[in-house]
């Protein structure tokens, strides 16, 4: 009797050891999602921004509480804000290149704001659109011509940042003086000045605000707001950065260079640089070699001598 007792009371321990511990695996799945789902709902919440007090661009006034207004202006300032990964590099970048930008402006008599038309047109790096528009300020090859830049087979200088943000200013000034308002100036960049002032006699406005635009240039104004009320704001917007974690304008020299036919590898190690520093530092030399059959003066761009280390690998 005892012995069949014993039995029976073994086979129920054994049965319950077997369904407490048959799947131990998802048991503690199911207790990681409980945990995780907590954290989820503890730290990943998104918020509606609030709307700012008043904005602008260029020192002119943006009519951001007439309905239509806020909402094109809502949807670009949550869209740069919550693209936190994209935002934080322009930060990166401006600290390196507005510098170089700050200036050609305030020469040329341009309002700073329009810094923040290069960080829309390219992200402050050396791209190609789609359709051929290249560099920081995103030249059209015909555009850039016209403009008094050069761009054959050896040199495109739409990649020179100082002579392209000299282009830019001057493109800008005549848009402004044609349209009398620097937020149609700002706009004429995006559709061109012919395209802009051909819609605003059509509709009979020179208002950017009162017309009716293509899809992009509809948005463009409101891109340069969004970003320029992030740049002014960015601790209200969460973007915490630390100066070690901006990238530096790097001090540099220049050199001159007027010869015919010169292999770029061969030069830069005249010049004690590697040819990757050569064309880091000058991005408009475009090809191996500079043919200057004409004996054009160029101007070269290398980091000062101290500064040369930080681009060297060890071996």
């Amino acid at each position: 009797m005892i012995k069949n007792f014993l039995l029976f009371l073994s086979l129920i321990i054994i049965a319950l050891l077997s369904f407490n511990f048959l799947n131990p695996q998802e048991k503690t799945d199911d207790i990681v999602d409980i945990i995780h789902q907590r954290e989820f709902n503890s730290f990943f919440r998104s918020y509606t921004l609030v709307t700012p007090d008043s904005i602008g661009f260029a020192g002119e006034y943006t009519p951001i509480f007439a309905e239509d207004i806020w909402e094109r202006y809502d949807k670009e300032i949550h869209k740069n804000v919550y693209w936190q990964s994209n935002t934080l590099f322009y930060f990166k970048r401006a600290n390196k290149y507005f510098p170089i930008i700050e200036p050609i402006l305030a020469k040329n008599n341009i309002p700073e704001d329009f810094k923040y038309l290069a960080i829309i047109e390219s992200g402050l790096e050396n791209v190609v659109s789609p359709a051929g528009a290249s560099g920081f300020w995103q030249f059209m090859k015909g555009t850039a011509k016209d403009y008094g830049m050069e761009i054959n087979s050896d040199v495109d200088e739409r990649y020179n940042l100082e002579k392209s943000t000299e282009a830019a200013c001057k493109y800008l000034q005549r848009s402004y003086d044609k349209f009398g308002n620097w937020t149609m100036a700002a706009a004429s960049y995006n559709v061109g000045t012919n395209g802009l002032y051909r819609r605003a006699t059509e509709q009979n406005s020179n208002n950017y605000y009162d017309l009716h635009l293509p899809t992009e240039t509809s948005r463009y104004i409101f891109r340069l707001l969004a970003i320029k009320e992030i740049f002014e704001n960015k601790n209200k917007y969460g973007f915490i950065l630390r100066k070690q974690d901006l990238y530096k304008k790097i001090e540099t020299n220049t050199l001159q260079l007027s010869e015919s036919n010169v292999d770029l590898a061969a030069y830069s190690d005249s010049i004690g640089v590697n040819y990757k520093i050569l064309k880091q530092f000058n991005p408009w030399l475009r090809d191996k070699k500079l043919s200057n059959k004409n004996k054009k003066k160029y101007t070269i761009t290398i980091p000062k001598s101290h500064e040369i280390n930080i681009f060297k690998t060890k071996e």
